[in-house]
């Protein structure tokens, strides 16, 4: 199995590296995880962060990495929402947007030139919204039975934290659901529209590039459903018993970033 697992980290170029529950656990790094970002720039493989968790601007981001002593770029993060804001771009240009959302992503939104309304919408876009209040619900699932277009950056059902697990944006996108009788079209990890754009971003072949998180159905599934590799680690939400059982089956577990590290040096 060392040896299977020495192989498989060779052949990857680059590292789509979760963040809630992979990188870090709340405000704390988790061990080994800055030993794998050494190894990496020892190596000369490449790595950028890749998270569902919309609530917070890349930028936010980037001071929150760079005080656990990992300096990076803006190019080497994207959000759900950075998908989310690229998708409304591109297939909806000029549409009227009602945000579920909180301050960090509606300004990015904005600055991107998304037209966001508290009237009348084309499009509701569903989030990880910390500033969620039934007044919000209510014109949400209003705005989508008269005829909106319902979007949700990522289909994330808990949000780990260091106390346990917090709704995040699938169990908002449930509820309205549940009263709407609409699905949303998701567009963060597991999606194409995001495999797409890492691809883009990066020119990486998609068979040199490995999704690594903590999550089946979202950081693994975006590897293996789409050509590239996805490699679990059991420092957050899946267990071995988990990927046992579940549908998408990682083409590696690891205990941590950290033990990736110790295969790679």
């Amino acid at each position: 199995m060392d040896e299977i697992k020495k192989k498989l980290l060779e052949e990857i170029d680059l590292f789509v590296l979760d963040m809630d529950g992979t990188f870090y656990m709340g405000d704390d790094i988790i061990d080994g995880a800055l030993d794998f970002i050494h190894v990496c720039r020892k190596r000369g493989k490449r790595f950028l962060f890749l998270t569902n968790n919309s609530s917070q601007s890349p930028e936010n981001y980037i001071k929150k990495l760079d005080k656990m002593g990992c300096t990076i770029s803006r190019e080497q993060i994207v959000t759900s929402g950075d998908v989310a804001i690229r998708f409304l771009n591109s297939e909806y240009p000029g549409a009227s947007v009602f945000l579920m959302g909180t301050p960090p992503l509606e300004a990015d939104m904005r600055e991107a030139g998304i037209r966001l309304t508290e009237d009348k919408a084309d499009i509701v876009v569903a989030a990880f919204d910390k500033t969620l209040t039934y007044e919000k619900l209510e014109k949400g699932c209003t705005l989508i039975r008269e005829g909106a277009v319902f979007l949700a950056t990522h289909p994330d059902i808990n949000c780990p934290t260091p106390s346990g697990f917090i709704p995040d944006c699938g169990a908002i996108c449930a509820a309205m659901t549940l009263s709407t009788g609409v699905k949303p079209r998701y567009l963060g990890k597991p999606y194409k529209e995001t495999a797409q754009m890492i691809l883009d971003k990066t020119k990486v072949p998609t068979e040199r590039t490995a999704f690594v998180g903590d999550r089946l159905y979202t950081d693994v599934a975006t590897g293996v459903n789409h050509g590239g590799k996805g490699f679990l680690v059991l420092t957050g939400e899946a267990s071995l018993e988990d990927a046992a059982r579940s549908e998408t089956r990682p083409d590696a577990v690891f205990e941590s970033l950290g033990e990736i590290a110790r295969y790679l040096s």
